[in-house]
């Protein structure tokens, strides 16, 4: 087992991995820019490096810097978080190059799976059912016409390095087509240096269903059910919960066997996430996140198990503390995504905080940062917190999440929270009856920009 380890990232996912690190005996090195310097994370860890100014390109991206941070203080793994170099099979082919374990999967599957079409043929290859498309990339304007012509509009244009809803537009009909592939090419090649697109059928009614998987790298692999993200604005999750309220029992085993065989066939080792989107009863996979997600809190809390902690276990190459027949479900769990942006347009809004206070009370869990005085900088992500909740049931949930909210005070900056109070004012929340449209539309009627 490692003897200290090193959190290549910041805020809440750092003391997330920190705290597990510290049950398990392991000391940690946090590493923080010149902006971060009174941050929560740099505060808990046992040793601390400044590794650069604000700006995420000269410190929390910053390959040298970071390495350099493990040999000067003797770390011996990195963890990455989610975000930043989580997915960036160079920084991980360097770690390893130095002699130091990436607390993750191989350089080789994240870049499997960093490429949209490689993931796609890879899953079809290992039995994983995909939304129909083009075959590859699409390497012109006739040759899209012609998809649509072929699959039947709407069709939606995916960058083949997007991500965050970057470079993904839909055309409904032909007309639409040329302005959607255009635009879709610029954005891929602004935001990733990559104007390689290609075509899916788009879903007019999906929900967003994704299989948390768990591999051991030596070809043995489990999954722990699904979780629903369909609540979404221009395709980021701001509600997450698990079981999904329209999977049943019978299709979670059959799609769940069918994930953890494909990723223990290839030897996949750590947490990953395979992510579908689901119409009358059909999944169909559109990408998979090759490190922890956001939202694992609430597949730890109806499972009871740490999933860092076995992140940790499985790179110091450890078995795995469960097997498939030990995971049961035990109630439902809901997350929902604290910003620091300000109502209805979202417009960032850090800000020193006046005063924090946490919810607390049985099934109520706060991933934050924040404490009491502390500065939110403006160079980083907007997401300050996670509240998750659990009950015996999702109606438990659902009521638990009201009350903690209410507990909830963040003040000194705006907040995403009244978001929430008026969601769950919704019968449709309630009744689970949503797909991933349905957060713009209500948006679009209620909190208009």
């Amino acid at each position: 087992m490692f003897d200290k380890i090193l959190i290549a990232n910041r805020g809440e996912i750092a003391l997330r991995v920190i705290r597990a690190a510290r049950e398990m005996g392991i000391k940690t090195v946090a590493v923080h820019s010149t902006a971060d310097s009174d941050a929560m994370h740099v505060r808990m860890a046992d040793e601390s490096v400044c590794i650069g100014p604000p700006p995420s390109p000269q410190s929390y991206l910053s390959m040298p810097a970071i390495i350099s941070a493990c040999e000067i203080t003797g770390a011996q793994a990195i963890h990455p978080g989610y975000g930043f170099l989580s997915e960036n099979a160079e920084f991980v082919q360097i770690v390893e190059d130095h002699g130091i374990t990436f607390i993750g999967p191989t350089a080789e599957h994240i870049r499997i799976m960093g490429d949209k079409i490689t993931a796609k043929d890879t899953m079809k290859q290992l039995g994983v059912p995909c939304v129909p498309g083009s075959d590859g990339g699409v390497p012109d304007l006739a040759t899209a016409k012609k998809i649509g012509e072929d699959f039947g509009y709407p069709v939606i244009i995916k960058a083949t390095a997007g991500g965050g809803g970057r470079g993904m537009k839909v055309a409904m009909n032909a007309d639409e087509m040329e302005s959607a592939f255009m635009t879709a090419r610029a954005e891929g090649k602004a935001a990733f240096g990559n104007d390689e697109v290609y075509i899916e059928k788009y879903l007019t009614t999906p929900r967003h269903i994704e299989i948390q998987v768990f591999g051991d790298g030596k070809g043995k692999a489990v999954h722990l059910g699904e979780r629903d993200c369909s609540l979404q604005r221009r395709h980021q999750k701001v509600f997450e919960e698990a079981p999904g309220p329209c999977i049943t029992p019978e299709e979670r085993a059959k799609i769940g066997k069918v994930c953890a065989d494909a990723v223990a066939k290839i030897n996949y080792i750590g947490a990953g996430t395979i992510e579908f989107l689901y119409e009358n009863g059909e999944f169909y996979f559109i990408e998979m996140n090759t490190r922890l997600q956001v939202e694992h809190p609430v597949t730890e809390g109806i499972f009871g198990v740490d999933l860092v902690r076995e992140q940790i276990l499985v790179a110091a190459g450890e078995d795995m503390s469960f097997g498939q027949d030990d995971l049961e479900i035990n109630g439902h769990a809901i997350e929902v995504r604290i910003n620091a942006e300000k109502l209805p347009n979202f417009s960032p809004c850090p800000g020193k905080i006046t005063a924090y206070h946490a919810p607390g009370g049985l099934g109520v869990r706060m991933d934050s940062a924040l404490y009491d005085g502390y500065s939110i900088p403006p160079y980083y992500d907007s997401l300050i917190g996670k509240l998750i909740v659990q009950g015996r049931d999702r109606a438990e949930a659902l009521a638990r999440l009201e009350r903690a909210l209410g507990e909830l005070i963040v003040d000194g900056i705006d907040t995403t929270v009244p978001l929430f109070h008026d969601l769950l004012q919704e019968p449709d929340i309630h009744s689970g009856t949503y797909n991933i449209h349905w957060l713009e539309r209500w948006l679009a009627e209620n909190m208009p920009d």
